[in-house]
């Protein structure tokens, strides 16, 4: 939601619907609860399901382990206090927010709920809680951000790990930071080149053999 592409996402899987060109059994699909929606959590889902022009969603993410004030369903606003600081909204807890996504699961308008961007601790606490265990963490993790001891406590768990910016922020870093590129890393590169595969594709395949499931770069915010 915070994206704000899923209308057109959902323009486009109708039309492949409607064309015959894949059937939403083929598909699984995945979008998040953004933090200005953490009191509305039902409200939001339908809004992300409208645009998505879906029935369901195969899995639902909280998008961080914070809620801000709201601003209405469907803006993903980040509103600022008078102090220029983010407003976040101290009287929703995270064990509430959680709640309201095992609701959806009864309710039949997600398959699946999972967590993004929470550390060890936070998971630790979400599954002394759930009635319905997260079936995902999405986190930051790759060669150089590696989060071994989340990694293993999730898979412990039995929580799956989705690692975003697989690529550890690529050019993006270089440009923002000044620091090197994980597809120009020395080491990175001439391992790529013993085994005959490119930067990107050996750091990919790095992130695989950990056992997690690797997605593309996140668009920049």
């Amino acid at each position: 939601a915070d994206y704000k592409n899923e209308a057109e996402v959902g323009d486009a899987l109708a039309e492949a619907f409607q064309t015959g060109l894949v059937k939403r059994e083929d598909l699984f699909i995945t979008t998040k609860l953004w933090n200005s929606d953490h009191g509305h959590v039902v409200e939001a889902c339908k809004d992300s399901l409208k645009k998505l022009r879906l029935d369901y969603l195969d899995l639902y993410l909280i998008h961080f382990p914070v809620a801000t004030k709201h601003t209405g369903v469907g803006t993903t606003g980040s509103a600022l206090g008078d102090d220029g600081v983010l407003d976040i909204d101290t009287t929703i807890t995270l064990e509430t927010t959680w709640h309201a996504m095992e609701d959806l699961v009864s309710m039949g308008l997600v398959r699946s709920i999972g967590i993004s961007n929470y550390d060890i601790f936070l998971t630790r606490d979400c599954l002394a809680y759930a009635k319905i265990k997260p079936a995902v963490n999405q986190i930051e993790t790759h060669p150089y951000f590696q989060r071994d001891s989340l990694v293993k406590f999730c898979q412990k768990h039995g929580i799956s790990v989705t690692a975003h910016t697989p690529l550890g922020g690529s050019t993006a870093n270089t440009e923002w930071f000044g620091s090197v590129s994980c597809l120009d890393d020395p080491v990175i590169k001439s391992l790529a080149e013993k085994y005959g595969k490119t930067p990107a594709q050996l750091v990919l395949r790095w992130g695989l053999q950990r056992n997690t499931v690797v997605i593309p770069p996140r668009p920049p915010r």
